[in-house]
């Protein structure tokens, strides 16, 4: 009934939707194995992809040849780029999306991929030769033979529903959870835990008061995630914002003896970033109101999302105190909120290919290693799905470094540090995020999407093309001298400090208050020059000059530290033969077995004087 396939992945989640069309488009034969075809690429929280750190993730997805990005454009309502009053390195997109059309689009993109095979089934078990993966077996007894497997369970590996009182198994609203799988992990040696995530409710739209509310309207002239042709938001919807009060507070509260988070039932961990209602008035008792963003759930759907209110309290109490919020007065409920909690393995079990350590040829991505978000999913998936490919072909893997990109530091920190709580990427993260900005992740990206071969000729022709019409703009803009009475008049307006002599174009565009557009109303030649180029172009232009300096340093800061990620250490070493070394150092390296000096110094416990008996011992 089956051919044996190249890569079997498991879960059509986000991460399983990347996995299947990386491997698939890079030449594998690839089977999709879903508990229900009709929740494909499924929004189970919030309707929008993107945000700080997130929306550079979809674009380095994009940038390489993933299909987030394309999909999330196709199918936004609203584009806002995020941080705009901050440096460049800040700037973030997130788009508001169409849930329905999302799910719909990424299942048609992959039933347009060729050598993407679909199986409607529940993965019960994996199929094993030795310490080796070799497919997977199914609730319906089915055996499927591949040569690697991708498990992307999201959250329903043991899944657990709770809403107050109640406690029911699922892996999402009205889906059942998975069994077998984990119980068979934890045979063969690996280490499991249980973290906890939570929804809020989705109210009728048409019951909500949007006078008693702040509009939240998109960017006037909305931008995109992919580097393709894509087109941007144009009919844009509005969301919402609305705030609890001390009302709504003490209505939370009379219902938290009856809460599974505070009554102990709930026993896995939950993000901190993100909590849940409870948790909020909880831990932060002096804060007298908390926002709430309204966003609808797509174009034609009435359904919105109650962005800020995530819970786990019985259904009436959480009606109550929505009924409490200015604008929800009169709110008809569509379902309540829920916490789920689910299994997870410790993503230091895993290799910087995302295969595991002790089973070869099976890859796991997504909320199985502990991370919570669609974007962190996916990207997961997406370097799985290549990996998984590279092993069945015999290529070189693909390891994605901290300097290069978010999805880098995003593995990094899972396998070299571990988590104990859903990991979310923050900008904070990345010690490079200078050079790791959303603007350029089609130049830092798509040349390694291209060797790979999921990027074209043609599009990695027009990123070049791109480099070298932002430097031709520089190196104008740096030869060109403007006259001080030309300039003056539009300092002054700007409160920038007026000029006495000629100065280079470029020198004026580093300045804080002055941009490249300035220029143009004062300098036809600028203006000529920029009629040129589209307005991405002159924005990388720009920033180059006003952050020439600063990445002059951080390049020094990279090149110091690429010599400790180019030194290689032996996987096999035996690190408890290093006396010289601290014992939880031996113990630390010995579980994470680090691939470089560099990935060694990033472990917990294991200290500078550590790295030197390294670097010593290698010497030697």
């Amino acid at each position: 009934m089956f051919k044996k396939y190249d890569v079997i992945v498991v879960g059509a989640g986000h991460a399983g939707c990347e996995a299947a069309a990386a491997a698939a488009n890079l030449g594998s034969s690839v089977l999709l194995v879903t508990m229900n075809m009709g929740t494909i690429a499924q929004m189970s929280c919030n309707p929008a992809m993107g945000g700080v750190a997130k929306g550079q993730i979809v674009r380095e997805i994009d940038a390489m040849g993933g299909y987030s990005g394309i999909i999330s454009d196709k199918t936004s309502i609203q584009f806002r780029m995020l941080n705009r009053s901050k440096g460049p390195a800040m700037w973030s997109p997130r788009a508001q999306i169409d849930r329905i059309r999302f799910a719909e689009e990424w299942r048609l993109m992959l039933e347009r991929t060729p050598n993407v095979d679909f199986w409607q089934d529940t993965v019960s078990g994996l199929l094993l030769d030795g310490d080796s993966v070799c497919g997977v077996m199914t609730s319906l007894g089915v055996e499927i033979q591949s040569k690697t497997v991708v498990l992307t369970n999201g959250t329903f590996l043991n899944g657990v529903i709770h809403i107050g009182e109640k406690r029911f198994g699922g892996g999402r609203a009205a889906e059942k959870s998975a069994t077998g799988i984990t119980e068979q992990l934890i045979q063969l040696g690996f280490e499991s835990g249980r973290m906890k995530t939570g929804t809020p409710p989705r109210v009728d739209g048409r019951s909500l008061d949007y006078a008693k509310m702040e509009e939240q309207w998109g960017d006037e002239n909305p931008s995109k995630f992919s580097f393709t042709d894509t087109l941007p938001t144009t009919n844009k919807r509005c969301c919402w914002i609305t705030y609890t009060n001390a009302e709504v507070h003490e209505t939370l509260k009379e219902g938290f003896e009856r809460s599974p988070m505070f009554t102990g039932r709930i026993q896995g961990l939950g993000p901190r970033y993100c909590p849940s209602i409870e948790d909020k008035i909880n831990r932060f008792a002096e804060r007298e109101r908390h926002q709430i963003f309204v966003e609808p759930e797509g174009w034609d759907t009435v359904e919105i999302y109650v962005n800020g209110f995530s819970t786990s309290l019985p259904e009436d109490v959480q009606y109550r105190a929505l009924t409490q919020i200015p604008g929800f007065e009169n709110a008809k409920m569509f379902r309540p909120g829920y916490a789920i909690e689910y299994d997870y393995f410790p993503p230091t079990q895993l290799d910087l290919t995302l295969e595991t350590k002790s089973i070869k040829n099976l890859f796991f991505a997504g909320q199985i290693n502990g991370t919570t978000g669609y974007e962190e999913a996916a990207s997961q998936g997406f370097i799985a799905g290549i990996n998984a490919h590279q092993k069945v072909k015999d290529k070189h893997e693909l390891i994605m470094k901290r300097s290069e990109s978010y999805i880098g530091v995003l593995i990094d920190d899972l396998i070299t540090k571990g988590t104990e709580e859903p990991y979310r990427m923050f900008t904070s993260r990345a010690e490079h995020r200078l050079f790791l900005r959303q603007d350029n992740a089609d130049i830092r990206l798509s040349p390694i999407g291209h060797e790979l071969g999921l990027i074209s000729d043609e599009r990695l022709e027009k990123v070049e093309a791109k480099v070298q019409k932002s430097d031709d703009i520089v190196k104008y803009l740096k030869k060109t001298s403007i006259n001080p009475s030309e300039v003056n008049p539009l300092l002054e307006k700007l409160n920038s400090a007026t000029l006495n002599q000629h100065v280079k174009m470029a020198q004026l565009v580093g300045r804080p208050q002055i941009g490249i557009a300035n220029l143009r109303q004062i300098d036809s030649s600028v203006d000529m020059l920029l009629k040129q180029h589209d307005q991405e172009t002159i924005e990388q232009a720009e920033i180059k000059i006003k952050y020439e300096s600063y990445f002059e340093k951080e390049l020094e800061i990279i090149n110091k530290m690429k010599r400790m990620e180019d030194q290689e250490l032996n996987p096999d070493f035996n690190y408890s033969s290093l006396v010289s070394l601290s014992k939880e150092a031996r113990e630390k390296l010995m579980k994470i077995k680090p691939r470089t000096l560099g990935q060694a110094s990033r472990i917990s416990g294991v200290s500078p004087s550590d790295i030197s008996v390294l670097m010593v011992h290698m010497t030697r």
